[in-house]
């Protein structure tokens, strides 16, 4: 069972800082929900410069990106 981080609601930095924390926890797959296009490419960046691998689902108007090593 992935660990689920919702970042919906939150204008950036937020969510990457949230994804940080939860990538700096280590529980990984990771799946974090956002609502924004920006908020999507921020987090999946920082996601991918701390060695994570990123794969993106669009949900409607919102995207879950599931983060693993």
């Amino acid at each position: 069972m992935a660990k689920q981080v919702d970042a919906r609601g939150f204008s950036c930095p937020q969510p990457v800082i949230m994804a940080r924390q939860a990538i700096q926890a280590g529980e990984f797959p990771i799946d974090i929900l956002v609502e924004t296009v920006t908020s999507r490419e921020n987090v999946k960046r920082a996601a991918e410069n701390l060695g994570c691998q990123v794969t993106v689902e669009e949900m409607g108007n919102e995207f879950k990106l599931t983060l693993s090593k």
